[in-house]
């Protein structure tokens, strides 16, 4: 997660770069490091430095990682003839190179070439049988064609070995989603949780799926996660202010208002029913704040 200093920082520089004030190659080379997505101007700002024989000299070996960037900026953009143009140079250089072959074969992926790409991962994978990035390519090239299937069993051969890549773990709780799968899901976002129980938007993931497989334990539970949510990050997440509202009403539907630590609790969900009366009031037209209000006390919130 980008922090708001080096936010900044990109975007200072992106200006600077903007209006031909130097600083290209920094921006270039902070992108990277954050590992950031701004693929038209990587490729705009890149090819500026790639076309100048006498500042590409001044890189020395950086050249190189200049022309990978390039070459997955311009895949990104769809700017197929200059990925080429980039990966034959690197071709060039690195001839036996593992780092471009994976180059390669992202860019049959990128071009369509679904069954070169799988070919060239397979191959690749024989004398790399645990290279995390063509096993997550595998994985992403299945999902591509619509084998989630696939993707989901590519996945889950890949986290019994790399069991600490948050990515994967996220990649695979949202496969589960899509495939309604949501019990799995649940389990994916508790491991999340575990080696990241500062990130907020784990806890939001987790509490929506326990709340859309239902039953008064798993609302129980959403509700809990949709505080941590809102604690996490100082109350301003209205998605989880709601999520509390709508957990109490599908609680209250269950018990009929029989049970104790619902009503023990019932200040949490008036306090969120107002945060968001306040916020909507504040920053929404003006006509749905009134909306608001009439549903909440439909609801019984307030």
């Amino acid at each position: 997660m980008v922090g708001a200093k080096e936010a900044n920082l990109v975007e200072r520089l992106e200006s600077q770069a903007e209006h031909g004030g130097g600083g290209v190659w920094e921006y270039l080379c902070l992108v990277r490091k954050l590992k950031l997505r701004r693929s038209d101007k990587v490729l705009k700002y890149g090819l500026q430095i790639l076309k100048d024989s006498k500042a590409r000299s001044k890189l020395g070996g950086e050249e190189w990682t200049l022309y990978e960037q390039v070459a997955i900026a311009a895949m990104d953009c769809h700017c197929f003839s200059v990925a080429k143009d980039c990966v034959k140079s690197l071709q060039k250089k690195f001839p036996e190179s593992l780092r471009v072959g994976r180059l390669e074969g992202m860019l049959l992926e990128a071009t369509g070439s679904w069954e070169a790409a799988e070919k060239a991962y397979d191959r690749l994978l024989e004398d790399n049988p645990l290279d995390q990035v063509l096993l997550k390519r595998k994985a992403s090239l299945a999902k591509s064609q619509g084998n989630t299937s696939a993707s989901v069993e590519i996945l889950n051969k890949y986290l019994e070995i790399f069991m600490a890549d948050y990515d994967a773990w996220r990649e695979l709780a949202e496969l589960y989603v899509s495939q309604q799968m949501y019990k799995q899901a649940a389990f994916c976002y508790e491991e999340l949780i575990l080696c990241q129980p500062t990130v907020p938007l784990h806890h939001l993931a987790y509490a929506e799926v326990l709340y859309t497989m239902g039953g008064l334990e798993n609302l129980q539970t959403a509700k809990k996660y949709y505080a941590s949510t809102i604690d996490l990050t100082g109350g301003k997440n209205t998605r989880a202010l709601f999520g509390i509202c709508m957990c109490t009403v599908a609680i209250n539907q269950v018990t009929k208002g029989r049970n104790k630590e619902e009503k023990d609790g019932s200040e949490l969900q008036s306090l969120a029913a107002g945060v968001l009366v306040k916020e909507y009031k504040q920053k929404a037209p003006k006509n749905l704040a009134p909306l608001l209000t009439t549903t909440l006390k439909n609801m019984k919130l307030i």
